[in-house]
């Protein structure tokens, strides 16, 4: 099978829609299919890779993130699409990338992957303490009646988690694929718990072994809420000494460092690339503290939990929907206060037996990424199949569910 994926948000200084790509090729080349990503770049260029290649497509910079640029002229992707003759066409975005993507003329699948519900990215990261959910989903009723009409340009629409697809789906949306992501579970395990290494983060946050330590861990982006998590802690901490190790960096790296600055015993540690040593920061951590509600899937709460470290998540979203009472708390998003008492529930509890229930649940819900592209080519590999066929792609409102839980 040959796979096109028009990947608008693939950088080539990292994050990780790169990780994920990077991963893609590798399991395309184990499945023995072909893989072209193309992405916007700085000049035309093709990149040869295991499982396929990366074709660079030149194109305009995003002036609000150099890291990023932005698909320009269509037909200059169109070609490269053309030229591929493929089975399957990936938009990777609902936004320029999706649109050239649903636009092709050409008689192959096309599958759009929706990577995030850009709503709550945005407007109901900004806007949660003005109106509730619901208004908010009807004040943007014109980006939902958007994403319809792109979505019924594909045959069928891929998202990583069952709680997205009957949001989706709940919007309009069919032909929706439950296809959940994984971790590296080679890097994660409760075995990498130090001490050393918890007191060393702990003083790093000016506090000794005694201390409970909390890890906030992602990208510096307004939908992560990281100030809701310095907030959140700064009031925990008139109960109990608690230390907030943050890891991560982004376009607002500046104003969290100024905010922790202000704040008693919160450390910023700026990004830690090394994946070996970062989850061993995740295992030796009390509770990972995470308070985006915006996550399709929650990464680092899936890594947190194969490492044996509770959570302590919003009630929504990707984060929300992996968590348990036995081994997690919830509170509303973006409710620092909410947020405080349910860092103190949690650090309340037994950690031995909440260790356990996460290190449990890690097993029997998160899946790697391996498997997450074995089920990810089995849904492309039948939608080819039946549209070969000539049979209709299914108009079920979830059409293929591939739950771990």
């Amino acid at each position: 099978m040959k796979i096109v994926d028009i990947s608008e948000f693939y950088s080539p200084t990292g994050g990780g829609v790169r990780n994920y790509v990077d991963h893609k090729f590798k399991a395309a080349a184990r499945h023995g299919h072909s893989l072209t990503v193309i992405a916007p770049g700085m000049e035309n260029r093709v990149e040869t890779r295991e499982g396929g290649k990366l074709v660079w497509v030149e194109t305009p910079q995003l002036p609000f993130d150099r890291n990023y640029r932005m698909f320009w002229r269509a037909k200059d992707v169109w070609q490269i699409v053309d030229d591929e003759a493929p089975d399957v066409v990936e938009g990777s975005s609902p936004w320029r990338g999706g649109w050239i993507a649903g636009q092709w003329q050409g008689s192959a699948v096309k599958m759009l992957f929706m990577h995030q519900d850009p709503i709550a990215v945005y407007p109901q990261t900004f806007l949660s303490g003005i109106m509730r959910s619901s208004m908010i989903d009807k004040l943007f009723g014109w980006y939902w009646l958007y994403l319809r009409r792109l979505s019924a340009r594909f045959d069928g629409c891929v998202v990583a988690g069952s709680w997205l697809a009957a949001r989706f789906s709940d919007h309009g949306l069919r032909n929706l694929h439950v296809v959940p992501f994984g971790v590296e579970t080679k890097w994660f395990g409760a075995h990498l718990r130090d001490m050393a290494l918890r007191a060393t983060m702990l003083e790093k946050c000016g506090l000794g072994p005694d201390a409970a330590l909390l890890v906030n861990i992602g990208r510096h982006h307004p939908e992560k809420r990281v100030p809701t998590a310095i907030d959140a802690v700064t009031k925990a901490q008139k109960s109990r000494p608690i230390g907030l190790y943050i890891i991560g960096d982004g376009f607002i790296h500046g104003s969290i460092v100024s905010k922790a600055a202000r704040a008693s015993n919160v450390h910023v540690a700026g990004w830690v690339g090394d994946r070996a040593t970062l989850a061993r920061m995740i295992a030796s951590a009390d509770a990972l503290l995470h308070c985006s509600s915006a996550e399709t899937y929650g990464f680092v709460v899936a890594e947190a939990l194969y490492c044996g470290t509770p959570v302590i998540v919003p009630d929504a979203g990707g984060a929300g929907d992996l968590a348990a009472p036995d081994y997690a708390q919830t509170y509303p998003p973006g409710d620092a206060d909410a947020a405080a008492k349910a860092i103190l529930a949690l650090l309340a509890r037994d950690r031995a037996k909440l260790s356990s229930a996460a290190l449990d649940a890690g097993h029997r819900r998160i899946g790697d990424l391996e498997s997450h592209f074995d089920k990810l080519f089995d849904v492309y590999t039948e939608a080819v199949r039946r549209k070969r066929a000539g049979l209709p792609q299914n108009n079920e409102r979830v059409m293929t569910s591939y739950a771990n839980v």
